[in-house]
């Protein structure tokens, strides 16, 4: 209960904050966006992710990729068996704009997620928010996960957490499910403070990014 309440404290004055903090990058992501992509959304195509307990939400982030590049994506099987077999990562990936590379290696496209922190949606600190494919696909492929899984998904998804600052794209599914797990059993607010500070380097080295 006091970890709950803590948390909620810190995600909403922390999430206010950078709001503010990061308007401006957000405002020139925008523009920028909309200069070398102007015929998509600023936002990537909002596919549902999987919060707390199953519960489905929109994760907001700008786009980095081609408009519907997850369609185009499904279009050609042999890169989306690549894809699967990859963690759902392609490196170098085919879909994403001019500039994304960058915008995705220092974690600008991830700035709107401080609204889905806000909102409720999401933690500053937390697991990564899965797609339900992925799971769907994943667990198929690896049963074992499940107990793991489950575990994870008794917190709600964050912004930065244990995977985020432990080599990201370069863990895969298994890896990255066992650390969720153990992260919703250990949590604690001190714990969370330990990940915030840690991040900062992770997003300026750009460490395990994709």
């Amino acid at each position: 209960m006091i970890y709950s309440i803590g948390q909620r404290i810190i995600d909403i004055l922390g999430s206010i904050f950078c709001i503010i903090l990061f308007s401006p990058t957000m405002i020139l992501t925008v523009i920028f966006i909309k200069i070398v992509s102007p015929n998509g959304f600023i936002l990537a195509d909002i596919v549902e992710r999987v919060g707390r307990d199953g519960k489905k939400f929109k994760m907001y982030k700008f786009r980095s990729m081609i408009p519907n590049a997850q369609d185009w994506l499904k279009s050609r099987p042999e890169l989306y068996k690549k894809y699967q077999e990859n963690s759902y990562k392609l490196d170098p990936d085919p879909r994403i704009i001019k500039g994304g590379t960058f915008m995705r290696k220092y974690s600008i496209d991830e700035l709107p997620q401080f609204f889905n922190i806000l909102f409720g949606d999401m933690s500053m600190v937390g697991p990564r928010a899965y797609f339900p494919f992925e799971l769907d696909e994943q667990v198929e492929r690896f049963p074992q996960a499940k107990d793991n899984l489950k575990e994870a998904l008794s917190v709600k998804p964050g912004l930065t957490g244990i995977w985020q600052i432990s080599g990201r794209s370069k863990v895969d599914f298994l890896g990255r499910v066992e650390m969720d797990a153990k992260y919703a059993k250990r949590k604690s607010l001190l714990y969370d403070l330990m990940i915030i500070l840690k991040t900062p380097y992770v997003v300026v080295t750009g460490k395990g990014a994709v």
